[in-house]
């Protein structure tokens, strides 16, 4: 059995760990251990759901140690991860009964399937979106419409071409420590087509030999492709990192063997990497700071 030790900190800084491990595993079984974990974000919740669904995908058996901490397992049970972690891994230890919702919740762990999922998200964030945004972050009312427009653009990239199971997640948090700002959260993950061959069949020939994870990648998040042959149909990702820049937040995609990032100053992410080892789909993390 291979057994992966969760980092400690599990959040958007170190699921590729996570990701890296689950997508080399082929159909063995394979023991996702957690107990040493103190410190988990969205991306980091939902990276562990892909992992183990990618995992199961490839005829593997992933199983997942609970964490020992008790207020990391009860933060994992008011988001909802247990719920959707169960249809997954076979769960070692005891899980939690199920709490009252965080109040700084905008969306707890919930799977995207078909539209009516997207719907379902917007409605349920668009209440609670107001409130964070405008008196925690510092947003203008204005704001809750464009996050709207950029959950539900990137929910609806599940649907319509990742054709692979996802999930979506957020939360507004006090960063103390690392920024002394409260920001917003945001995850999408799914473990679908991803970005290079969704955009295949309309790109793939200008680029060439260039074609591959990255060129893919970059085409969407700089220049504005998307998988449909005119231009103006679909938000696109490049206009959701725009908006994401304007609030000076960051944005981060994986998709294949690459990673590809909308960086701001009060971050040190290296703006493209192309040398992760393979794993399916697109997996997104965005994250809004309150206005300084």
């Amino acid at each position: 059995m291979n057994v992966f030790s969760v980092p400690a900190t599990l959040d958007y800084q170190t699921l590729d760990e996570v990701l890296d491990a689950a997508g080399q595993v082929g159909v063995e079984r394979m023991l996702f251990d957690a107990r040493h974990v103190r410190w988990v974000d969205p991306s980091g919740m939902v990276a562990l759901l892909v992992a183990g669904a990618v995992v199961k995908k490839q005829g593997g058996s992933p199983r997942l140690q609970l964490p020992d901490n008790s207020d990391v397992l009860g933060y994992l049970t008011r988001m909802g991860f247990f719920r959707e972690a169960a249809g997954t891994f076979e769960l070692l230890g005891q899980v939690p009964k199920r709490a009252s919702r965080l109040s700084d919740v905008l969306l707890e762990i919930t799977a995207i399937r078909a539209n009516a999922d997207v719907h379902a998200v917007i409605d349920d964030v668009q209440s609670r979106a107001g409130k964070v945004l405008v008196s925690r972050l510092g947003y203008p009312a204005t704001s809750v419409v464009q996050f709207s427009v950029i959950l539900s653009e990137v929910c609806q990239n599940i649907v319509e071409h990742a054709e692979g199971p996802g999930w979506v997640a957020a939360q507004a948090y006090n960063w103390t420590k690392r920024l002394r700002r409260y920001v917003v959260v945001i995850t999408v993950m799914d473990v679908g087509r991803g970005f290079r061959h969704s955009l295949n069949d309309e790109h793939a020939a200008r680029y060439g030999d260039r074609w591959g994870d990255t060129t893919a990648l970059e085409a969407a998040f700089l220049h504005g492709l998307t998988r449909f042959p005119d231009s103006g149909r679909g938000q696109g990702i490049q206009q959701i990192r725009r908006q994401v820049q304007r609030w000076d937040g960051s944005i981060t995609i994986r998709s294949g063997t690459a990673r590809i990032s909308q960086v701001p100053d009060w971050d040190s992410a290296v703006p493209v990497v192309d040398d992760l080892k393979w794993f399916p789909g697109a997996q997104i993390s965005i994250i809004l700071p309150a206005v300084k």
